[in-house]
């Protein structure tokens, strides 16, 4: 209980808390874009369901540290780069988040009928969780090594991913709505997941990409699209007062 009452406790968890939802924002915007196929009743439970299996997921990977370290020995070696069960993880997240942007972005342009070839609600919703449940581990993994590398305490660890998460869930019907309703935005989160699976696939190859660059280009380019969508307003709201 003393170490409650220590500062470098409560600075050690403010830390870790907001690395995890920095983190964590590659899987909320995930989320949102998966969800999104869904009809709109389905997608508030399908979000929190979401994020709760991913904070599952990251606890799971804290108590198994011991397996954690063992994936990252190399299995074996391609052209000259040493491959372990992580990098294969990161590859083949990276690859599913590549092939799932391309898809969605393609669609969005072309239009089209529902992909998932899936007619009922009940298969869709299962369909949609299924891919949470997949990315969530490839994020999962990404952000418990990141948190095992600075700090060196699960108790602190555990209580950062669930304050992280429970700060997601609150704002994952605002994310999510917000990028539903502004076309522009979901094209912009698309291209974001895009980015974000080349950086796992060069992570996985070991070709480390720091995260701080594509969460720059990103909020950049989101910067200039909030310009755009200030400008529309704007217009709009002088063509009704011409009218």
């Amino acid at each position: 209980m003393e170490i409650l009452l220590t500062s470098e406790f409560w600075l050690t968890l403010f830390m870790l808390a907001t690395l995890e939802i920095v983190l964590g924002v590659d899987n909320l915007v995930f989320i949102s874009v998966a969800v999104s196929r869904l009809d709109a009743a389905r997608r508030p439970a399908a979000r929190r369901f979401g994020l709760a299996l991913a904070c599952v997921t990251r606890i799971l990977l804290l108590i198994s540290l011991t397996w954690l370290v063992r994936m990252s020995e190399p299995l074996f070696s391609l052209w000259d780069v040493d491959l372990s069960i992580r990098d294969l993880i990161l590859i083949g997240g990276g690859l599913f988040l590549l092939v799932k942007g391309t898809m969605e972005i393609h669609d969005s342009v072309e239009g089209g009928s529902d992909p998932t070839g899936i007619g009922s609600v009940s298969a869709s919703f299962g369909l949609v969780i299924a891919q949470i449940a997949v990315i969530d581990i490839v994020f999962s993994l990404d952000s418990v090594i990141t948190a095992v590398g600075l700090v060196n305490s699960i108790p602190i660890m555990v209580t950062a991913i669930l304050l992280a998460v429970l700060v997601m869930i609150l704002a994952a019907d605002v994310v999510g709505e917000f990028i539903e309703r502004h076309p522009t935005i979901k094209m912009l989160a698309l291209s974001f997941l895009i980015l974000v699976g080349m950086a796992l696939i060069a992570d996985g190859l070991d070709f480390h990409i720091p995260r701080g660059y594509l969460y720059f280009a990103m909020a950049f380019s989101a910067g200039v699209e909030a310009l755009n969508m200030l400008a529309r307003a704007r217009r709009e709201r002088n063509a009704k007062h011409e009218n």
